[in-house]
C-alpha cells in the first residue's frame, strides 16, 4: 500500500464547503472550556463557512454542565449534548457525530492540547479531494516515558498491523468528510481507528503536522490501562478487516487445528499403550485428546453461528459486501434498490 502523505503546512481554498461540524467530547473540563469555545469561535468565524460546534458532555463530575450551558447561551452555533453518564471518549464521540449536520466532521479534544487554528489547514487538504486529514502532533508536549513512549510503540504496531502508515493515530484533531463517516458504529476505543476504515473502503488519507500544547487545567484522563485496550480493539479492528464477512475461515481453521492436535495426542496415547505398555491412565493424553476435540467441534460451530449472524446483518439491513463510491447515468430507480446486486 502507498504511503499516506505527509505535508508540512498545506494552503489552499477552505470556504467550498456548505457547513462545518465540530464534534468536542467533554469529560470534566470546566476551566477548559470557555478559552475552547472562545478559540474555536475565532477559528471557524474566521474561514467564514457555515458551522455548529458539537459539545458533548460525557458525565463530567465538576461543572463542566453548567459551563456548556453558558456557552451554548452564547452563540447559537454552539450545541450541547449531555450523557446521562460517563461512556468514553469513543461514544461520546459518536454522539458528537450523529448529532452533526455538516459535511466536514472534525473532532477536537477539549483539553486544549488541539489547537482550533490548525483547522484550517485540515480543511485545505480535504479541499485538495483527500477524504481524510489526520492530524500529526510532531512535536507533542506529553510525558517523554508515560505517555510518548508508549504511544510511538502503539503508533508503530498500529501501523504494522493495519497497513495505514499514520505517526499518530491518538490525534483526536482530525477531518473527515461526512460520507466516510455514513455507517460507522465505533465502540471501547476505536475513534482512533477512522482513518483504517476510511483507507480500507478507498478514502485518500493524508496526514498533516499540527500544534500541540501542554495540558494547562484539569488531570489527564488517560492512562497505561489505555495500552491495552487499544491493542485488543486493534485485534478487533483487524479481524473484522480479514474475517467479518468470512468469520468460519477464523474459527474454522482454529477448530481443524484444535481436532489436529486431537487426533494426534490420541494417536500417541495408543501407540504408548500399545507399543511401549504404558496405561492410558499414566499419561495425559487422553484428556488433551477429549479437550481439544471439544474445543475444535465447539469452534467450528461457532465459525457456523457466525456466519448466520454476518448473512443476517447483511439481509435484513438490506447492506452490500462492497462499498460504491460513484455511479454514473443510473436512474433513481437503480438508486434506490437494496440488497446486493
Amino acid at each position: 500500500m502507498d504511503e499516506v502523505a505527509v505535508l508540512d503546512r498545506p494552503s489552499a481554498d477552505t470556504k467550498a464547503y456548505r457547513k462545518l461540524s465540530v464534534v468536542v467530547p467533554v469529560y470534566n473540563e470546566e476551566k477548559n472550556i470557555p478559552i475552547l469555545c472562545e478559540r474555536l469561535l475565532a477559528a471557524l468565524d474566521a474561514i467564514g463557512t457555515p458551522f455548529e460546534i458539537v459539545l458533548v458532555n460525557d458525565g463530567s463530575k465538576d461543572r463542566s454542565r453548567e459551563a456548556l450551558r453558558a456557552a451554548a447561551e452564547r452563540r447559537q452555533e454552539i450545541k450541547v449534548v449531555g450523557l446521562k453518564r460517563n461512556s468514553g471518549q469513543t461514544a461520546a464521540m459518536m454522539c458528537g457525530i450523529d448529532h452533526a449536520s455538516g459535511d466536514i466532521i472534525i473532532p477536537i479534544d477539549a483539553d486544549l492540547q488541539n489547537d482550533p487554528a490548525d483547522i484550517p489547514l485540515l480543511l485545505a487538504k480535504i479541499a485538495e479531494g483527500y477524504d481524510v486529514a489526520s492530524g500529526w502532533r510532531k512535536d507533542r508536549k506529553d510525558a517523554a516515558i508515560r505517555r510518548n513512549l508508549p504511544s510511538r510503540i502503539a503508533n508503530w504496531l498500529i501501523s504494522a498491523v493495519s497497513g495505514v502508515p499514520l505517526h499518530d493515530y491518538g490525534c483526536t484533531l482530525k477531518a473527515y468528510r461526512r460520507e466516510v463517516l455514513d455507517g460507522v458504529r465505533l465502540y471501547g476505543e476505536m475513534h482512533r481507528f477512522i482513518p483504517i476504515y476510511a483507507s480500507w473502503m478507498g478514502a485518500k488519507v493524508i496526514e498533516v503536522p499540527v500544534n500541540h500544547s501542554p495540558r494547562a487545567h484539569g488531570a489527564s484522563n488517560y492512562g497505561m490501562e489505555r495500552v491495552l485496550k487499544v491493542m485488543l480493539d486493534l485485534i478487533v479492528v483487524k479481524f473484522l478487516d480479514r474475517y467479518w464477512m468470512k468469520p468460519i475461515y477464523v474459527f474454522g481453521g482454529f477448530g481443524f487445528l484444535c481436532l489436529m492436535v486431537s487426533g494426534l495426542a490420541g494417536l500417541w496415547a495408543l501407540w504408548l499403550k500399545i507399543f511401549e505398555g504404558l496405561s492410558l491412565i499414566q499419561t495425559p493424553l487422553p484428556l488433551l485428546a477429549v479437550m481439544t476435540f471439544i474445543t475444535g467441534l465447539m469452534c467450528i460451530l461457532m465459525g457456523l453461528l457466525s456466519e448466520m449472524v454476518m448473512r443476517t446483518y447483511f439481509e435484513s439491513q438490506g447492506k452490500t459486501p462492497y462499498a460504491v463510491r460513484e455511479r454514473l447515468n443510473f436512474d433513481e430507480r437503480f438508486e434506490d434498490r437494496k440488497g446486493y446486486r
